[in-house]
């Protein structure tokens, strides 16, 4: 990357502070653009779901593990519930959606509570394994809620085999104006739903698979407690990458936390964090770090460069922490402070094999938690920060009464807040569309192919709060 006029600022920068420049192209179509990320996790996607326990669970890391990502199980998760997340997860189809299955004779009652847990909106009706009808939300309406769903499901209009080819069962679908189609084994059971959106992106991404064919996941650490026995389990488990995570990274502990893992040898990328210098990076590379998380105080649930001006603005953090990671051969995650595509493709830009997104993720079907409405009608999750006082109490739940009051006292982070739903783009999916298709514009902008060849040819300018306002697009006219 480069700086235009190589005019180096002599101050830090925030996404917002820069600008691409368009430079010469030969890529004809951004779908010429390949996403893979190089920092050994298997990801064909750039992105990261962060450990955050209001957003990284088992729906939200099967779906983007799907589409290409890779989903971070919080700390906080005991090591049971991760073993059971990891073998759901990597069992799930790489296709097909896991449908939310319901009998016969459960209540209407009970699936309008689960058909908003997934985008597709849908439930299917299954006996003894196979499908016998679906259900939607429209289906519902104006009807008993003690009714059975057998007395209001229809028949599947689109039943298609486990091994359909995507475009055929869009087009199957569209000739059937049908919302989802029902795929089964050669023994007629339920194997998975696809909606017509869904087919088009299994033709449009790769997803991240091991070497069995399971969808990738990862898992963290923190750096507290038995640092080693943790990881091992979670190792045992089959994490596809192991992140050792605190707030402060370069510490004592980090590094006899990295230096436990380590000698686990573990056959698998680790990540540690968080810094924003250089001199922190090579701290925790030198520790044995594959990839260093980047980011103190950018998040949207984060206080701490409120409560103690500690912090860097996340662009120029990732710059100079990704030239130090490359000089090592080694991989910098960028996390926190994404709000726009933009911002994504800058960081990639700036050198980040990959971006962590926590909030922006929140208010969508596939994060945890319950899908609630304000008085207006709006549908939102509620959302939380990992050093929060809700995120302490929960973490401090086996401690005495007293420590735990203790801990509660300092907080950084904000306890609960309310995420919207964007009715355009309720889902995970719907906000990688948008992401990747502002990403891969960003590479056809910067004549670039690879992820690689956008951090060598991109060229950025600083620029004023009137040039950032400029281009932002009006929705009514001024």
């Amino acid at each position: 990357m480069h700086f235009l006029h190589d005019a180096i600022p002599p101050h830090d920068l925030t996404y917002d502070d820069v600008f691409m420049v368009p430079r010469h192209s030969a890529i004809a179509s951004r779908y010429d653009v390949d996403l893979a990320t190089s920092d050994g996790t298997g990801a064909t996607l750039p992105l990261v779901v962060a450990n955050m326990t209001a957003i990284a669970g088992k729906r939200m890391a099967e779906t983007v593990a799907r589409r290409g990502g890779i989903t971070v199980i919080p700390q906080d998760i005991p090591i049971p519930v991760v073993a059971d997340v990891v073998r759901f997860v990597k069992s799930r189809h790489t296709v097909f959606d896991t449908p939310i299955e319901l009998t016969p004779h459960q209540t209407v009652a009970e699936a309008l509570s689960l058909i908003p847990k997934r985008s597709h909106r849908a439930a299917v009706v299954v006996r003894d394994g196979r499908p016998v009808g679906v259900v939607s939300e429209a289906d519902c309406v104006e009807v008993d809620r003690f009714a059975q769903v057998e007395q209001v499901m229809n028949p599947a209009p689109v039943t298609i085999r486990a091994d359909a080819d995507p475009r055929q069962v869009f087009e199957a679908m569209d000739a059937a104006r049908a919302q989802v189609a029902v795929a089964v084994d050669d023994t007629g059971r339920l194997v998975g739903v696809l909606t017509r959106t869904g087919a088009l992106r299994a033709t449009l991404y790769s997803p991240a698979v091991d070497a069995r064919g399971g969808l990738r996941i990862a898992a963290a650490v923190g750096v507290n407690g038995d640092v080693a026995q943790k990881a091992a389990d979670l190792l045992e488990a089959g994490v596809d990458c192991l992140v050792v995570d605190t707030a402060h990274g370069h510490q004592d502990r980090m590094l006899e936390a990295l230096a436990a893992v380590r000698a686990l040898d573990p056959q698998v990328p680790v990540a540690a964090g968080n810094v924003v210098s250089a001199e922190g990076t090579r701290a925790l590379i030198d520790a044995g770090a594959d990839i260093v998380k980047v980011g103190v105080g950018p998040g949207a649930m984060c206080t701490t460069r409120m409560m103690t001006g500690v912090g860097r603005p996340q662009f120029s953090a990732v710059l100079e922490c990704a030239a130090t990671a490359r000089e090592l051969g080694r991989h910098v995650w960028a996390d926190g402070g994404v709000r726009h595509p933009r911002d994504v493709a800058l960081a990639l830009a700036a050198g980040a094999s990959s971006v962590m997104i926590g909030s922006w993720f929140a208010g969508t079907h596939e994060s945890p938690g319950d899908l609630l409405q304000d008085s207006n009608g709006r549908s939102y999750k509620v959302s939380f920060g990992m050093a929060s006082a809700r995120a302490v109490a929960n973490r401090t739940s086996t401690e005495s009464a007293y420590d735990r009051a203790r801990k509660g006292l300092y907080e950084e982070g904000i306890s609960s807040s309310r995420m919207y739903l964007d009715p355009a783009r309720p889902g995970v999916e719907d906000l990688i569309d948008e992401i990747c298709s502002g990403v891969r514009s960003a590479c056809t902008y910067a004549g670039a192919a690879t992820l690689e060849e956008f951090h060598e040819r991109t060229v950025v300018g600083v620029q004023s709060a009137a040039g950032f306002h400029e281009g932002r697009p009006l929705a009514t006219s001024w």
